[in-house]
């Protein structure tokens, strides 16, 4: 798999990452439901096995326990062939399990340790701040950043869902290396600003949720939304809800079409490869649950959609706002 220079961080990374949100489990305000942990090892060990060599997980993800499933799933793997471990902080959580932000300095440090030490690591190779919240607290964070990757805790640092004024904040401070925004195909509100801005300032953009998390996968059904698990917050959103979700399976039939006609790509490909034809981004998140996922996603890194394929995906939104 070709790998992609990853903003200023002098990384070189896959098109594809692997995305352990999902792999968290029940028990939490944005689980997915159920989840074999079994399963889950076995899918991040595919995706190193098939090159992707990069894996983005959070501390909320599971509360803890994603990360302490990465590390379950890397202890075997030999040096030379360890992915990356990005991960996040601020999202906190308190003895019940309700999930809060929080950007104080005492905060991040604390959550770092508890990282490094569930994933087992002695430096986190990119360490993100999952949210802006609370907004009046972002410098401080920031300066809690900063002060890691000074320490050699973290090598690299960056944020997620922050928008231009936010970061401009952080640059004021320490260099934003990488910036991790939601993008699909039905997600597209960072193209006007964010996306300049990160291609204008040299920083690095890996997108989330490029399948509208699992929505263009090409298996979503109204009969698997209607059996979802009640915890898989998926069940609630408005694009997986009428009059949402006819327009969004429609779009699947399309990207369907697409894929056969470059030789037998999947809509999940076809979704992924959309948004990795940006220019400005450096790579996609995408999640697996299950090893036979993984094989079901990575010949995006390979697709190139042509014009015409971009002009058909174009006209559909158009004419189905």
């Amino acid at each position: 798999m070709e790998k992609r220079a990853f903003g200023r961080t002098g990384m070189q990374i896959t098109p594809i990452g692997f995305g352990s949100w999902a792999i968290g489990g029940s028990g939490w305000a944005a689980a997915w439901g159920p989840q074999d942990d079994g399963e889950a090892i076995g899918a991040i060990r595919r995706a190193v096995e098939l090159g992707i060599n990069w894996i983005d997980t959070a501390a909320v993800y599971g509360l803890g326990h994603s990360e302490e499933l990465v590390a379950r799933a890397l202890e075997d793997i030999p040096e030379s062939e360890r992915p990356y471990v990005f991960t996040k902080c601020e999202r906190r959580w308190d003895e019940r399990g309700n999930v809060y932000g929080s950007l104080k300095k005492d905060s991040i440090k604390r959550e770092c340790e508890d990282s490094l030490r569930r994933l087992g690591v002695d430096a986190i190779d990119l360490y993100q701040i999952h949210w802006p919240e609370p907004e009046e607290d972002i410098e401080e964070g920031w300066e809690a950043m900063a002060e890691l990757k000074e320490e050699g805790k973290v090598l690299h640092i960056g944020v997620s869902n922050f928008d231009v004024s936010q970061m401009e904040r952080c640059q004021k401070i320490a260099p934003i290396e990488t910036l991790q925004p939601p993008y699909s195909i039905i997600r597209r509100g960072i193209e006007d600003e964010i996306l300049p801005y990160c291609r204008d300032h040299g920083i690095g953009v890996i997108v989330y949720s490029p399948m509208a998390s699992g929505l263009l996968s090409g298996r979503m059904t109204r009969e698997r939304v209607e059996n979802m698990p009640d915890d898989d917050w998926r069940k609630r959103a408005p694009d997986f809800n009428e009059p949402r979700l006819s327009r969004n399976l429609a779009l699947v039939e399309l990207l369907r079409e697409i894929g056969a006609d470059h030789g037998g790509y999947s809509p999940a490909e076809v979704a992924i490869a959309w948004t990795l034809r940006h220019p400005a981004v450096t790579a996609a998140i995408v999640g697996g649950r299950r090893p036979e996922q993984v094989d079901g996603v990575v010949g995006a890194a390979d697709l190139t959609l042509a014009d015409e394929d971009l002009s058909r995906i174009e006209s559909f939104l158009k004419e189905n706002p």
